[in-house]
């Protein structure tokens, strides 16, 4: 496993002070969940979790026009999603900070896909 740190960005801090990491070609916005992938990886290695999958895209809300002017659709993009031994499917995101947009998107996810989105 191939671990790069912060190599892609400008030296600049980030807003909440996580490091980018790169792990098997994979840049992850944080440590944090960057340790949760390489945790997930081994999961699914053992048959623990099957289809794991990363940066997940969800509609919330489809684009419209409004006084001829398009309106971008909101979206949710989970971190990780993957089926855990019963089938399920489990929605994670790596948080060290929840921000407003981040507790009205899980708002507005779980009662649209009625799926509970598990922080780590």
């Amino acid at each position: 496993m191939q671990i790069r740190y912060n190599w892609w960005s400008d030296n600049k801090k980030s807003k909440y002070g996580a490091k980018k990491i790169e792990i098997d070609g994979i840049k992850f916005d944080s440590k944090r969940e960057s340790d949760r992938y390489t945790v997930l990886k081994y999961l699914e290695s053992i048959g623990d979790i099957t289809d794991l999958q990363l940066q997940v895209p969800f509609e919330l809300q489809p684009k419209y026009i409004m006084d001829g002017k398009t309106v971008r659709a909101i979206k949710y993009v989970a971190d990780f999603v993957y089926k855990d031994k019963n089938g399920n499917t489990v929605v994670e995101d790596s948080k060290g900070y929840r921000t407003k947009e981040y507790l009205l998107k899980k708002k507005l996810f779980e009662y649209k896909f009625n799926l509970k989105i598990k922080e780590v």
